[in-house]
């Protein structure tokens, strides 16, 4: 008779393989350990002693969040190590605008069989983007599924923990008429509108490996899995010497659909979409088909990652502090009384 573990094994799950995807990943959760974190990997829960210390009255914030149809580049073009990048970017860029500091990430890997290397790739991403973000990998569930993924698949998701004083919540309450909006550089198309992307992509005949003069020769592929920029560094910075009133993460739905979430109700803003310079892979995707405006502005960020509101009395000093620390910045906009959601509108910026 054969053995359990061989009967499970021929069923599509492979249970050492699992261990030897543990064995594989628990190194790069290491170096994303911070003193607070009372347990690693392998337990049944990851312990983290919240930082009281420094923290009168702290409140937690957490966010969770995936990558999208993204992965199908990723898999078309066998490439993982980035892909974990983006999920810990997605999930602390979002607690991030309420004012939180990153403290800890769970990541959740599902696949029909599993392949240890895959997943080594896309842990070293996630450990990466945890570094970049000062959040420690405390744990997370790898799930091996045969007959739900097709073969080479996979889906990754992921849920971040910060902390915030309570009296510092940014939720846009104190947003006025009259404060600026100041945009924060993305890196191109981040995680969003991808199924656009890839319906544009196919339909023009493109292939990933293309190098289209307009991407500076680049290949498509690689253009397109550039990973979301993580804001955490730049911002907590601002945060402790600047008086930052409202913060929107760009994602889906675009700056349409996201500048507005940090609004109160009576409160809509002006954008001026002359007043920075995107990537050029958005110009590049707008000449393989016609796309109207609207669209562009609520599935992409169009180069704008991150928008910060702050007063009008302080907007120089911030992004001059935004130079010294080596971001790319723009004024791109201002806050206004009766309004809905947000008003493109070119040359509304003073040059």
């Amino acid at each position: 008779m054969a053995e359990t573990h061989d009967l499970y094994k021929a069923s599509g799950v492979d249970i050492d393989a699992g261990e030897e995807a543990v064995r594989r990943i628990k190194p790069h959760a290491a170096r994303t350990m911070r003193p607070e974190v009372l347990a690693g990997l392998g337990g049944f829960g990851g312990g983290f002693a919240l930082p009281v210390d420094r923290y009168r009255e702290p409140v937690l914030v957490s966010g969770t969040d995936g990558v999208g149809t993204k992965l199908k580049v990723a898999f078309a073009l066998n490439r993982h190590d980035t892909i974990g990048i983006d999920c810990v970017a997605m999930c602390v860029n979002d607690i991030l605008a309420m004012g939180a500091e990153p403290l800890f990430f769970l990541d959740y890997f599902a696949t029909g069989v599993l392949m240890p290397t895959v997943l080594e790739q896309v842990v070293r991403g996630v450990a990466d983007g945890c570094q970049a973000a000062g959040a420690a990998l405390i744990g997370g569930e790898t799930a091996e599924m045969p007959d739900v993924y097709a073969k080479g698949e996979y889906d990754i998701a992921g849920f971040a923990v910060g902390v915030v004083e309570r009296d510092r919540m940014i939720d846009g309450r104190r947003i006025e008429p009259g404060d600026v909006l100041i945009g924060l550089a993305s890196s191109g198309l981040h995680s969003n509108g991808f199924s656009l992307v890839r319906k544009m992509i196919r339909e023009a005949g493109v292939g990933w490996q293309d190098c289209p003069p307009q991407l500076g020769g680049i290949d498509v592929g690689t253009v397109v899995l550039t990973p979301t920029r993580i804001y955490v560094s730049v911002v907590r910075a601002l945060l402790e010497r600047f008086d930052i009133r409202g913060m929107a993460h760009i994602t889906g739905g675009g700056l349409l659909d996201n500048v507005p979430r940090m609004l109160a109700a009576h409160l809509g803003c002006v954008i001026d979409p002359e007043s920075w310079t995107p990537p050029a892979v958005y110009p590049w995707l707008q000449s393989l088909a016609s796309v109207d405006t609207k669209t562009c502005y609520r599935t992409w960020n169009m180069g704008i990652g991150f928008v910060l509101a702050v007063s009008n009395a302080e907007v120089d000093e911030v992004m001059e502090a935004l130079q010294d620390l080596g971001e790319t910045a723009w004024v791109i906009g201002s806050v206004e009384a009766g309004l809905s959601g947000v008003e493109l509108a070119a040359g509304s910026v003073p040059r």
